[in-house]
């Protein structure tokens, strides 16, 4: 479910758009501000014990310090490293979005495939449909938070009307966590 957050910002002030950021639910500003806050803590803490409290020798040595560091910092290209870093995030979640088994392209094959415009022929049709519909949602299930909160069992797909006991075929054993299998 998308939250949307529009109504708000007319009725933003001075600091309403940094207010705006913290209440948005997906910020990255509230998932880096513990981190953000211990950096900039350190750095002043070092700021300030290199400019206030150092003697002017023990400055040198740091300055020594910092250029050593400096120069293993530039063998490798900080742009590549994350470049790199980037491409595989992507690639992973490129597969995984194609490993999805959308069902629209199975349902017009099972449409196509299974003949009859009678009663038998309409009941494997929509049994099929109703199966694929099934593994669909217990592959989302492994995949998204969302859809595992709400529908943590399959007795609650059963509960909330997505299946019928009768689909269940028996009992359905999960054995391995993200893996099922019908008995």
């Amino acid at each position: 479910m998308t939250i949307t957050y529009t109504n708000k910002v007319p009725d933003a002030r001075l600091c309403g758009f940094p207010r705006l950021l913290l209440h948005w639910k997906g910020s990255i500003y509230k998932l880096m501000y513990k981190e953000m806050m211990l950096f900039v803590g350190l750095y002043t803490t070092f700021s300030l014990i290199y400019r206030l409290a150092l003697p002017e020798h023990h400055k040198r040595s740091f300055e020594k310090v910092v250029i050593y560091c400096k120069g293993f910092a530039d063998l490798i290209p900080i742009s590549f490293v994350l470049g790199f870093y980037v491409s595989i995030v992507v690639t992973r979640w490129w597969n995984q979005y194609m490993n999805i088994p959308w069902p629209d392209r199975l349902m017009i094959n099972i449409g196509t495939m299974v003949h009859g415009c009678d009663e038998t022929g309409r009941i494997i049709r929509r049994t099929l449909v109703r199966y694929l519909h099934m593994s669909l949602v217990m592959i989302m299930q492994s995949v998204s938070t969302t859809v595992k909160k709400r529908f943590p069992t399959v007795d609650h797909l059963v509960a909330a009307g997505r299946f019928r006991n009768s689909l269940r075929g028996g009992r359905l054993i999960c054995s391995v966590p993200n893996m099922f299998f019908i008995v």
